[in-house]
Protein backbone atom coordinates (compact mmCIF):
# COMPACT_ATOMS: atom_id res chain seq x y z
CA UNK A 1 0.00 0.00 0.00
CA UNK A 2 2.79 2.41 0.88
CA UNK A 3 4.37 1.35 -2.37
CA UNK A 4 1.41 2.26 -4.29
CA UNK A 5 1.25 5.70 -2.38
CA UNK A 6 5.15 6.40 -3.09
CA UNK A 7 4.40 5.61 -6.88
CA UNK A 8 1.17 7.82 -7.25
CA UNK A 9 3.17 11.25 -5.72
CA UNK A 10 5.70 10.29 -8.12
CA UNK A 11 3.79 10.34 -10.85
CA UNK A 12 1.54 13.71 -9.56
CA UNK A 13 4.88 15.65 -9.05
CA UNK A 14 6.06 14.76 -12.41
CA UNK A 15 2.64 15.43 -14.14
CA UNK A 16 2.63 19.11 -12.09
CA UNK A 17 6.66 19.71 -12.91
CA UNK A 18 5.76 18.89 -16.52
CA UNK A 19 2.85 22.09 -16.66
CA UNK A 20 4.33 24.42 -14.39
CA UNK A 21 7.82 24.17 -15.39
CA UNK A 22 7.84 25.52 -18.50
CA UNK A 23 6.04 28.84 -17.06
CA UNK A 24 8.04 29.02 -14.33
CA UNK A 25 10.68 29.21 -17.02
CA UNK A 26 9.25 31.72 -19.19
CA UNK A 27 9.18 33.77 -15.67
CA UNK A 28 12.39 33.27 -14.52
CA UNK A 29 13.81 34.66 -18.07
CA UNK A 30 11.87 37.66 -18.32
CA UNK A 31 13.88 39.47 -15.68
CA UNK A 32 17.20 38.25 -17.76
CA UNK A 33 19.06 40.98 -19.17
CA UNK A 34 20.11 39.44 -22.45
CA UNK A 35 18.03 38.19 -24.73
CA UNK A 36 18.87 34.96 -24.17
CA UNK A 37 17.02 32.13 -23.50
CA UNK A 38 19.29 29.65 -22.24
CA UNK A 39 22.00 31.47 -20.21
CA UNK A 40 20.65 34.36 -17.37
CA UNK A 41 23.36 36.82 -17.52
CA UNK A 42 22.11 38.70 -15.05
CA UNK A 43 18.40 40.07 -12.74
CA UNK A 44 17.08 43.77 -15.29
CA UNK A 45 13.55 44.84 -15.31
CA UNK A 46 14.19 46.56 -19.24
CA UNK A 47 12.03 44.03 -20.86
CA UNK A 48 9.00 45.18 -18.39
CA UNK A 49 9.72 48.56 -19.33
CA UNK A 50 9.98 47.72 -22.93
CA UNK A 51 7.14 46.09 -23.23
CA UNK A 52 4.96 48.97 -21.32
CA UNK A 53 6.56 51.56 -23.43
CA UNK A 54 5.69 49.46 -26.56
CA UNK A 55 2.65 50.79 -28.30
CA UNK A 56 1.45 47.19 -30.32
CA UNK A 57 1.65 45.43 -27.05
CA UNK A 58 -0.25 47.84 -25.03
CA UNK A 59 -3.02 48.03 -27.89
CA UNK A 60 -3.11 44.41 -28.11
CA UNK A 61 -3.54 44.28 -23.90
CA UNK A 62 -6.21 46.40 -24.44
CA UNK A 63 -8.53 44.63 -26.75
CA UNK A 64 -8.45 41.94 -24.87
CA UNK A 65 -8.83 43.00 -21.66
CA UNK A 66 -12.20 44.89 -23.23
CA UNK A 67 -13.31 42.16 -25.09
CA UNK A 68 -12.55 39.70 -22.78
CA UNK A 69 -14.82 42.16 -20.18
CA UNK A 70 -17.46 42.92 -22.36
CA UNK A 71 -18.06 39.35 -23.94
CA UNK A 72 -18.08 37.76 -20.08
CA UNK A 73 -20.76 40.34 -19.36
CA UNK A 74 -22.93 40.01 -22.31
CA UNK A 75 -22.72 36.43 -22.41
CA UNK A 76 -23.05 35.35 -18.73
CA UNK A 77 -26.75 37.49 -18.49
CA UNK A 78 -27.45 36.28 -22.16
CA UNK A 79 -26.86 32.74 -20.89
CA UNK A 80 -27.90 32.39 -17.59
CA UNK A 81 -31.51 33.94 -18.83
CA UNK A 82 -31.28 31.20 -21.39
CA UNK A 83 -30.73 28.69 -19.13
CA UNK A 84 -33.48 29.58 -16.66
CA UNK A 85 -35.98 29.87 -19.42
CA UNK A 86 -34.88 26.18 -20.91
CA UNK A 87 -35.33 24.82 -17.43
CA UNK A 88 -38.85 25.70 -17.22
CA UNK A 89 -39.36 24.38 -20.99
CA UNK A 90 -40.87 21.54 -22.46
CA UNK A 91 -38.63 18.61 -22.42
CA UNK A 92 -38.04 18.07 -26.55
CA UNK A 93 -37.52 21.95 -27.30
CA UNK A 94 -34.58 21.64 -23.99
CA UNK A 95 -32.81 18.54 -25.44
CA UNK A 96 -32.85 20.34 -29.04
CA UNK A 97 -31.61 23.80 -27.45
CA UNK A 98 -29.13 22.16 -25.56
CA UNK A 99 -28.12 20.22 -28.22
CA UNK A 100 -27.36 22.77 -30.78
CA UNK A 101 -25.98 24.62 -27.68
CA UNK A 102 -23.20 21.98 -27.53
CA UNK A 103 -21.89 22.68 -31.32
CA UNK A 104 -19.77 25.26 -30.87
CA UNK A 105 -18.12 23.14 -28.06
CA UNK A 106 -17.68 19.95 -30.12
CA UNK A 107 -16.85 21.69 -33.31
CA UNK A 108 -12.92 22.30 -33.85
CA UNK A 109 -12.08 25.99 -33.53
CA UNK A 110 -11.41 26.38 -37.26
CA UNK A 111 -14.35 24.99 -38.11
CA UNK A 112 -16.22 27.62 -35.79
CA UNK A 113 -14.10 30.55 -37.13
CA UNK A 114 -14.46 29.55 -40.89
CA UNK A 115 -18.21 30.11 -40.27
CA UNK A 116 -18.12 33.08 -38.56
CA UNK A 117 -16.05 34.64 -41.21
CA UNK A 118 -18.06 33.56 -43.92
CA UNK A 119 -20.95 34.90 -42.01
CA UNK A 120 -19.48 38.40 -41.88
CA UNK A 121 -18.24 38.31 -45.46
CA UNK A 122 -21.97 36.92 -46.90
CA UNK A 123 -23.56 40.31 -44.78
CA UNK A 124 -20.42 42.47 -46.02
CA UNK A 125 -19.67 43.21 -42.61
CA UNK A 126 -16.16 45.07 -42.18
CA UNK A 127 -14.33 42.82 -39.72
CA UNK A 128 -12.35 44.63 -37.12
CA UNK A 129 -13.54 45.42 -33.51
CA UNK A 130 -17.32 44.82 -33.84
CA UNK A 131 -17.29 41.62 -35.45
CA UNK A 132 -14.04 40.41 -32.92
CA UNK A 133 -16.73 40.91 -30.13
CA UNK A 134 -19.70 39.71 -31.56
CA UNK A 135 -17.95 35.95 -32.10
CA UNK A 136 -16.67 35.95 -28.43
CA UNK A 137 -19.97 36.64 -27.21
CA UNK A 138 -21.19 33.69 -29.34
CA UNK A 139 -18.83 31.40 -28.83
CA UNK A 140 -18.82 32.18 -24.93
CA UNK A 141 -22.64 31.65 -24.48
CA UNK A 142 -22.55 28.09 -24.64
CA UNK A 143 -20.28 27.51 -21.50
CA UNK A 144 -22.56 29.62 -19.52
CA UNK A 145 -24.99 27.73 -20.48
CA UNK A 146 -23.52 24.22 -19.14
CA UNK A 147 -22.17 25.61 -16.18
CA UNK A 148 -25.89 26.99 -15.13
CA UNK A 149 -27.94 24.32 -15.96
CA UNK A 150 -26.49 21.79 -13.47
CA UNK A 151 -27.17 24.17 -10.68
CA UNK A 152 -30.58 24.96 -12.12
CA UNK A 153 -31.53 20.90 -11.96
CA UNK A 154 -30.67 20.66 -8.47
CA UNK A 155 -33.54 23.71 -7.31
CA UNK A 156 -36.24 23.14 -6.16
CA UNK A 157 -38.44 24.12 -8.42
CA UNK A 158 -41.39 25.06 -5.35
CA UNK A 159 -38.92 28.00 -4.60
CA UNK A 160 -40.05 30.17 -7.34
CA UNK A 161 -43.81 29.22 -6.59
CA UNK A 162 -43.49 29.46 -2.90
CA UNK A 163 -41.96 33.46 -3.77
CA UNK A 164 -44.75 33.91 -5.94
CA UNK A 165 -47.69 33.18 -3.60
CA UNK A 166 -45.36 35.14 -1.45
CA UNK A 167 -46.24 38.00 -3.22
CA UNK A 168 -43.08 38.58 -5.38
CA UNK A 169 -42.93 40.24 -8.87
CA UNK A 170 -41.79 37.42 -11.33
CA UNK A 171 -38.48 39.60 -11.82
CA UNK A 172 -38.34 39.77 -7.95
CA UNK A 173 -38.70 36.30 -7.17
CA UNK A 174 -35.71 35.67 -10.11
CA UNK A 175 -33.39 38.47 -8.82
CA UNK A 176 -33.98 37.54 -4.77
CA UNK A 177 -34.47 33.75 -5.07
CA UNK A 178 -33.40 31.97 -8.00
CA UNK A 179 -30.20 33.81 -8.93
CA UNK A 180 -28.90 33.75 -5.23
CA UNK A 181 -29.71 29.64 -5.43
CA UNK A 182 -27.60 29.50 -8.72
CA UNK A 183 -25.15 31.89 -7.90
CA UNK A 184 -21.90 29.32 -7.90
CA UNK A 185 -23.08 28.14 -11.36
CA UNK A 186 -23.37 31.64 -12.79
CA UNK A 187 -19.44 32.68 -11.68
CA UNK A 188 -18.19 29.63 -12.61
CA UNK A 189 -19.88 30.19 -16.26
CA UNK A 190 -18.09 34.38 -16.68
CA UNK A 191 -14.72 32.82 -15.19
CA UNK A 192 -14.77 29.90 -17.66
CA UNK A 193 -16.44 32.90 -20.67
CA UNK A 194 -13.42 35.33 -19.14
CA UNK A 195 -11.20 32.70 -19.93
CA UNK A 196 -11.52 31.22 -22.92
CA UNK A 197 -12.57 35.04 -24.52
CA UNK A 198 -8.79 36.14 -23.13
CA UNK A 199 -7.11 33.12 -24.54
CA UNK A 200 -9.00 32.80 -27.97
CA UNK A 201 -6.72 32.45 -30.81
CA UNK A 202 -7.83 30.89 -33.73
CA UNK A 203 -11.34 32.69 -33.78
CA UNK A 204 -10.00 35.86 -33.07
CA UNK A 205 -8.17 35.35 -36.08
CA UNK A 206 -10.35 34.91 -38.63
CA UNK A 207 -12.91 37.45 -37.74
CA UNK A 208 -10.59 40.29 -36.59
CA UNK A 209 -9.73 43.31 -38.79
CA UNK A 210 -6.62 45.86 -39.62
CA UNK A 211 -4.79 47.47 -36.76
CA UNK A 212 -7.26 44.82 -33.76
CA UNK A 213 -5.09 42.21 -32.38
CA UNK A 214 -5.32 40.73 -29.20
CA UNK A 215 -2.74 39.03 -26.77
CA UNK A 216 -2.54 35.81 -28.69
CA UNK A 217 -2.87 37.22 -31.94
CA UNK A 218 0.62 39.32 -31.12
CA UNK A 219 2.15 36.53 -29.67
CA UNK A 220 1.75 34.16 -33.09
CA UNK A 221 3.19 36.71 -34.96
CA UNK A 222 6.05 37.30 -32.94
CA UNK A 223 6.69 33.65 -32.10
CA UNK A 224 9.61 33.11 -34.95
CA UNK A 225 12.13 35.39 -33.30
CA UNK A 226 13.52 36.28 -30.04
CA UNK A 227 11.13 38.73 -28.26
CA UNK A 228 11.74 38.65 -24.37
CA UNK A 229 9.02 41.06 -24.25
CA UNK A 230 6.94 38.16 -24.56
CA UNK A 231 8.13 36.55 -21.52
CA UNK A 232 7.72 39.99 -19.55
CA UNK A 233 3.86 39.41 -20.79
CA UNK A 234 3.56 35.82 -20.05
CA UNK A 235 4.67 36.36 -16.34
CA UNK A 236 2.23 39.17 -15.79
CA UNK A 237 -0.48 37.39 -17.14
CA UNK A 238 0.32 34.24 -14.87
CA UNK A 239 0.67 36.98 -11.75
CA UNK A 240 -2.51 38.65 -12.25
CA UNK A 241 -4.61 35.13 -12.77
CA UNK A 242 -2.77 33.34 -9.74
CA UNK A 243 -4.05 35.99 -7.80
CA UNK A 244 -7.32 36.22 -8.99
CA UNK A 245 -7.73 32.41 -8.39
CA UNK A 246 -6.33 32.41 -4.95
CA UNK A 247 -8.52 35.82 -4.07
CA UNK A 248 -11.54 33.67 -5.48
CA UNK A 249 -11.10 30.50 -3.60
CA UNK A 250 -9.79 32.15 -0.04
CA UNK A 251 -12.01 34.81 0.27
CA UNK A 252 -15.08 32.35 0.50
CA UNK A 253 -12.84 30.15 3.14
CA UNK A 254 -12.38 32.94 5.29
CA UNK A 255 -16.37 34.67 5.30
CA UNK A 256 -17.26 30.62 5.97
CA UNK A 257 -14.83 30.68 8.83
CA UNK A 258 -16.01 33.80 10.10
CA UNK A 259 -19.97 33.01 9.83
CA UNK A 260 -18.71 29.68 11.50
CA UNK A 261 -17.29 31.35 14.48
CA UNK A 262 -20.14 33.70 14.76
CA UNK A 263 -22.53 31.14 14.72
CA UNK A 264 -20.40 29.07 17.56
CA UNK A 265 -20.47 32.51 19.66
CA UNK A 266 -24.00 32.88 19.65
CA UNK A 267 -24.55 29.40 20.47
Amino acid sequence: MKKKNWISTIYISLVLLFFYLPIAYVCFFSFNESKSLTNFTGFSLKWYSKMFSDRTIMEAIYYTVVIAIIATVVSTIVGTITAIGLSKSKRIIKECVLQVNNLPMLNPEIVTAIGFMLFFTSLHIETGFTTLLLAHIAFCIPYVILSVMPKLRQLDDNLAEAALDLGCTPIQALIKVIIPQIKPGIISGALVAFTMSFDDFVISLFTTGPGVNNISIYVYSNVKRINPTINALSTIIVVIITIVLVTINVVPMINDKRKQKMIAKEI
